[in-house]
């Protein structure tokens, strides 16, 4: 981190969505002795990394929600941003209450199904939250069967906690392609995750997508529901999670960054990480139109860049880019295993259940944070 900025009259930065890339910028703006605004619907950062143990292990939410004001104080405004208006240089919350910037860091990240994506667009107290979580884990409990939708990383990681935390109860992942996890891991590191769902008992069925999913009722425990697939086989199970259908959270810019989005909603960014068209407008995480894994580190990385810009654009210093790298990636298998790559070279799956699996980097968050894990 560079020196402290000295304090410039009317700059004040806005931070929308307290996300990985929204704390990692909010605490950035703090060292670098910036005044800032961070926006977000909840009242405390959800370790999202962690959301897929807290679906399945009693009382483990409540480690899963940082709050925001103990770290950020008076810097902190929970609330949900109904637009941007660029003109006023205004960012304005729902209900009415505006807030001006100077520069603005977009973080409002991707929404998907709960467990794996906690919902994101109203305003909620964490203890709300961590009820929902552990709402959930009752659900689980009285399931004897679940079947798991979508084998990309986050369905992956579900089925393989469930089995760990479970092991009779009979567990099926369905996925549309033959390929699980993230395209973008090695073949190696995907095969891997395949052997050890199965070593867990995890039963598979790859290359087949469920044919009457608007049907079903997801998340609830009902006995002996039945899926079919496109191929005409059936699938009887108690409880059904979908991992499937990630969208980024696009509503808070998108009347208001019209010409700088993808089709997708995602922000177009420059190599400095400005929004198109906007020297004082950054995005961050994965709203923005970068081409690699959406990934919390990944977030991490942008805030820094983004923060940077910031401070030497005040400063009159040349701004820095953000490169891509090798793909670094880990998979938590349940607390006890894991695979993964780091820098693009694979890792013992020991390497990983230690270094994520066991604590699923818990501790990293709250000491961030500058609290106290419960």
């Amino acid at each position: 981190m560079g020196a402290r900025v000295s304090v410039v009259e009317g700059v004040h930065v806005v931070v929308v969505g307290g996300g990985f890339g929204g704390i990692a910028a909010a605490q950035q703006l703090q060292d670098w002795g910036l005044s800032f605004t961070l926006v977000d619907p909840k009242d405390a950062f959800h370790h999202n990394v962690a959301a897929l143990r807290a679906s399945v292990q009693p009382g483990f939410a409540q480690r899963t929600f940082i709050p925001y004001a103990e770290t950020f104080g008076d810097s902190f405004v929970q609330g949900q941003v109904d637009r941007v208006d660029t003109r006023r240089q205004m960012v304005v919350l729902q209900g009415g209450r505006e807030i001006q910037y100077s520069h603005l860091i977009l973080c409002t990240g991707t929404s998907g199904p709960f467990p794996g994506k906690f919902p994101g667009n109203t305003v909620v107290s964490y203890q709300t939250a961590i009820k929902k979580y552990d709402d959930f884990v009752n659900q689980v409990q009285a399931a004897d069967s679940v079947l798991v939708v979508g084998g990309g990383s986050t369905g992956v990681e579900m089925a393989a906690e469930i089995k760990t935390e479970y092991p009779d109860k009979k567990v099926v992942l369905i996925h549309s392609r033959i390929g699980l996890a993230d395209p973008e891991l090695l073949p190696s590191v995907r095969q891997q995750a395949k052997e050890v769902l199965l070593e867990k008992g995890v039963e598979l069925l790859l290359g087949q997508k469920v044919r009457n999913m608007s049907e079903l009722q997801l998340n609830v425990t009902q006995k002996n529901m039945v899926v079919s697939t496109e191929r005409g086989e059936t699938v009887t199970t108690d409880l059904i999670i979908c991992c499937t259908g990630l969208k980024v959270n696009s509503a808070a810019y998108a009347s208001s960054f019209s010409d700088s989005l993808t089709n997708s909603g995602a922000l177009k960014v420059n190599q400095h990480l400005q929004v198109e068209g906007f020297s004082n407008v950054f995005a961050v995480g994965d709203c923005t139109d970068i081409s690699e894994p959406k990934m919390a580190y990944h977030a991490g990385l942008h805030a820094a860049v983004a923060v940077t810009n910031i401070a030497n654009s005040l400063s009159g210093k040349q701004l820095t880019s953000y490169h891509t790298g090798n793909v670094t990636m880990l998979l938590a298998m349940g607390r006890d295993d894991g695979v993964g790559q780091f820098n693009g070279l694979k890792l013992p799956r020991c390497a990983v259940a230690l270094g994520k699996s066991r604590d699923l980097m818990l501790w990293k968050s709250w000491r961030e944070m500058k609290q106290t894990q419960p």
